[in-house]
């Protein structure tokens, strides 16, 4: 292990004004460029091989936390980002792609009107605009910066309950593929009684791509999930015909349209719920290279290792996570490798190893749930940090806690693997864990 301390010498502001000073002349010819393209085309640019840079946004914390679309701008993320990821959509008991009315998500995402100060142009909205909320904002942002495009991300842990459902058979798979696109990509929004908003096409344009996160086809996911033996094979038919009716929407309004899926790192989970045949349907797919290990375990370890270490050679580790989807039939060119924006943590710790592999008395408590704070919280915990650059881990303790996390230099060391393997790109998740932009800045860079 060639573990060290690490020190910063300049403050993220400082690198961040600095790197976009650097890159303002090309930030401008580019998006003058993507401008060209899209009058001409009628459709944005889609990344080149191995240039992807995407990241999540998760709408409910625009309640939660008061992370907005604008904090992405301001952040400086939206700049360096060509996808962003939407989490999440809802699959219906029906089997269908909705907007539930009763929860907060119609108000946040499209209803919400926006004042001037929290609006991405600066501009308030109006009461009877037919399309407000996030949506709007992101609809502005992309005018600000044409070369972002965004995707929906459809299931996620608590809302894949109906997945298998809405995928057994040809008619509910035709039925289900139909309403998500017709909702998320031609933009036909629910009315909903007592607000204004909604309506035929409303919300059409700002999303050009669906990515499933269905977790998991063949089971191992949230326990609420209903599941059926052929689960792994309807997988692969829905996508087939995702394809198809993208394909077809693409004829006819002159645009492309991405198809995506976020993949488990486990490999039974793999073998479990996918056939490599449904690879061929997907233009990407992002591997979680993270949550390998957290509060369930009683020993400390790294949950978004590069590579398995010496002290445990048995543990999952991204690379591992890569390798078994190469094997498997998934090119390297399609693989978009995650990492996260969050850290696991134990406490009751004991100082051997500096804490790392030790056995703890449980979870620490963090600001996101049961072992878990977000990178920007975890800057600023005391305790001795340590890098372990050889594979790719960090970690920091204090005499009792003890918190592995992704910082900016295990991201380039991610994206320098990345560049050498040929992948496609990063991922992070997600955006308000990384409010200053820092691990975004960091992604872009590294694929450079």
């Amino acid at each position: 292990m060639s573990a060290r301390n690490r020190n910063r010498t300049r403050s993220p502001a400082t690198r961040r004004r600095s790197a976009l000073r650097k890159a303002l002349p090309v930030l401008v010819l580019c998006a003058l460029l993507a401008s060209v393209f899209v009058v001409a085309t009628g459709r944005l640019p889609l990344p080149e091989p191995g240039q992807q840079r995407i990241a999540y946004f998760a709408d409910w914390n625009t309640a939660n936390r008061g992370y907005t679309i604008k904090d992405v701008a301001d952040s400086g993320a939206a700049a360096r980002l060509n996808r962003l990821m939407w989490a999440f959509g809802d699959v219906s008991a029906a089997g269908e792609c909705h907007i539930p009315e009763r929860a907060s998500q119609p108000w946040q995402i499209f209803q919400r009107r926006y004042d001037a100060n929290d609006s991405v142009d600066g501009e308030a909205d109006e009461y009877e605009q037919p399309l407000a909320g996030s949506l709007n904002q992101l609809r502005k942002l992309q005018d600000d910066y044409p070369g972002l495009n965004a995707s929906v991300s459809l299931g996620g842990w608590n809302w894949s309950v109906h997945f298998s459902e809405a995928v057994r058979t040809r008619e509910s798979r035709e039925r289900f593929v139909a309403s998500c696109v017709d909702l998320w990509l031609r933009g036909d929004l629910p009315r909903f009684a007592g607000e204004p908003q909604g309506g035929a096409g409303v919300a059409a344009g700002i999303f050009d791509g669906i990515d499933l996160d269905w977790e998991w086809p063949g089971g191992n996911g949230n326990p609420d999930n209903t599941e059926h033996p052929a689960d792994k094979r309807n997988f692969t038919l829905v996508v087939e015909e995702f394809r198809r009716q993208l394909d077809a929407l693409g004829e006819e309004t002159g645009r492309d349209y991405t198809l995506s899926a976020s993949l488990t790192h486990s490999e039974e989970t793999m073998r479990e719920g996918y056939e490599p045949e449904v690879f061929g349907y997907l233009d990407f797919a992002t591997v979680q290279g993270y949550d390998f290990t957290g509060s369930w375990s009683t020993t400390t370890g790294h949950h978004s290792q590069l590579y398995a270490s010496e002290e445990a050679p048995d543990e999952a580790s991204a690379d591992r996570a890569v390798r078994r989807y190469r094997d498997y039939g998934l090119p390297a060119e399609k693989i978009v490798l995650g990492f996260p924006g969050f850290g696991r943590g134990w406490n009751g710790v004991g100082a051997e190893g500096a804490g790392r592999y030790a056995e703890a008395q449980g979870p620490a408590e963090g600001g996101y749930g049961m072992a878990t704070d977000s990178y920007a919280d975890l800057e600023q915990r005391a305790g001795e940090r340590f890098l372990d650059d050889k594979n790719g881990a960090y970690w920091v303790y204090d005499g009792d806690e003890w918190w592995t996390y992704d910082t900016p230099e295990v991201v380039a060391l991610k994206g320098a693997y990345a560049r050498d393997n040929g992948l496609a790109g990063l991922m992070l998740w997600n955006l308000d864990m990384d409010p200053d932009g820092e691990l975004v800045e960091a992604m872009d860079e590294s694929l450079d």
